[in-house]
């Protein structure tokens, strides 16, 4: 049997392929696509980072640290889906959606800060964790709760030894538990071996203390001599591990970092953002589903079928590679809509004048499609490597518009070539509804041109 024998099933095993997947990626949509700070809220944070003793310079290498230690940090605090951009070589831009007080988000990026090791006194270790405790407790009164702050959050700091170690030099860190007794515990991994073994050699059964920014945090003892991995055990509940180990993970920012300007979206004003959004949307959508039927008839109903396969891919899409969506991005989208719409009016003009051409329905379908590709392949070509170079060279919310422009621009280039020319071949190869006139033809106008000599 032949290749053309297998062809349309092979053609409806793709399209019921590529439908079953995208239903599959996308739902449930409202877990799976994301939505950006625009539409559901949040807080929006500019950084502003400043050199330091050790750093005389901000380099885009110092940049990206940055955000490295950032990105870690806000992760590990369980923030949803963060958006941290660079903006020259010295700003960073942090968006976090469902953050509504910029108060909190200011502090968890201020708590990702330098990290330090400190071989601490046993009085200073006794001290800091009883500050530690009293700030734990209830309605404390003012002047105690000042005190506490103080001595955990600077004079632990100062009363302690030189640093021995710092965060950068560790390369991960993770909550566990012990093997015998089943305590929560944090294990931890070193990036230089030696450099730990050594200074744990030289203050063994004293208490290493770990401080993020000056803040005191634990204080365990050195109970053995640690080379490439360790664990840090004590009073800890699971939830302090977690907390310990993430903090452990944020590393050292490798300068200062200023919040230069912040800003708040509310989740009302990002909710009538969005309904308004999806309204223009759809509304849109429905004006070229219409338009579509009334002037193309049967091409345009089953263009409006491969128009809604091409919907349920882009949400695919972006469920497959956790695209954030944004304002911009749903404008991307909407402006690859016409696009595709664009690719079915090139095509089925072109059948139309094979008809008027005397064409039979086989030949102008075929013909059509043919002749029309240079044209639609051109035009969005174009508009991918536009999209392509906007996403490449953009920041922000210009990389979600690039970026549902780039998809969907090539998404609707298959569904006009493929699934279109699929659902038409359909109709016409099996003589199901091939009538001219349905295709925008009337039947004494098949082949006029050529009894006029057009």
């Amino acid at each position: 049997m032949s290749w053309n024998t297998f062809k349309p099933f092979f053609k409806a095993f793709v399209v019921i392929a590529i439908v079953g997947g995208s239903l599959w990626l996308a739902l449930p949509i409202q877990s799976k696509i994301h939505l950006g700070l625009d539409l559901q809220g949040g807080s929006r944070l500019l950084l502003q980072l400043y050199p330091t003793q050790s750093v005389p310079t901000i380099t885009s290498q110092i940049q990206e640290q940055t955000v490295e230690v950032i990105d870690r940090r806000i992760n590990g605090l369980g923030v949803t889906e963060p958006q941290i951009s660079k903006i020259g070589v010295n700003r960073i831009l942090v968006e976090l959606p469902n953050v509504s007080n910029p108060d909190q988000a200011e502090k968890l990026l201020k708590q990702a800060a330098v990290l330090d090791f400190k071989i601490v006194p046993p009085d200073v270790v006794q001290k800091a964790e009883a500050a530690l405790a009293e700030l734990k407790v209830p309605n404390l009164p003012a002047k105690e709760r000042a005190a506490a702050e103080k001595y955990v959050n600077q004079t632990a700091y100062d009363a302690s030894g030189p640093v021995v170690y710092s965060g950068k030099d560790l390369k991960a860190a993770q909550s566990g538990y012990n093997q015998t007794g089943g305590s929560p515990l944090v294990l931890f991994q070193t990036k230089d071996p030696k450099k730990f073994l050594e200074m744990t050699q030289k203050n063994l059964q004293k208490n290493m203390g770990i401080f993020l920014d000056h803040r005191y945090v634990s204080a365990p003892t050195i109970n053995g001599v640690i080379s490439d991995s360790g664990e840090i055990s004590g009073n800890f509940t699971q939830q302090d591990t977690i907390t310990l180990a993430n903090e452990l993970n944020a590393g050292a920012l490798p300068a200062t970092i200023r919040i230069i300007e912040k800003e708040t979206i509310g989740p009302t004003l990002g909710k009538i953002d969005l309904m308004q959004s999806l309204y223009a949307s759809m509304f849109g959508l429905a004006l070229v589903l219409v338009f579509m039927v009334v002037v193309y008839r049967l091409p345009g109903l089953l263009a409006d079928a491969a128009l809604v396969i091409y919907v349920l891919a882009m949400m695919g899409v972006l469920s497959a590679s956790h695209a954030t969506l944004t304002l911009p991005g749903i404008a991307g989208f909407v402006l690859s809509i016409g696009m595709a719409v664009d690719a079915n009016v090139l095509i089925f003009e072109r059948i139309k004048e094979e008809l008027w051409n005397g064409k039979t329905m086989r030949a102008a379908v075929r013909i059509g499609f043919a002749r029309a590709f240079s044209a639609v392949f051109d035009s969005h070509f174009t508009t991918i490597v536009g999209a392509g170079v906007l996403f490449m060279l953009g920041t922000g919310t210009v990389k979600g518009f690039a970026f549902t422009l780039f998809w969907g621009t090539v998404i609707s280039l298959f569904t006009a070539v493929f699934i279109t020319r699929f659902f038409v071949d359909v109709m016409v190869d099996n003589d199901i509804l091939a009538s001219p006139e349905l295709y925008g033809v009337k039947r004494e106008d098949v082949g006029v041109f050529a009894k006029t000599g057009a």
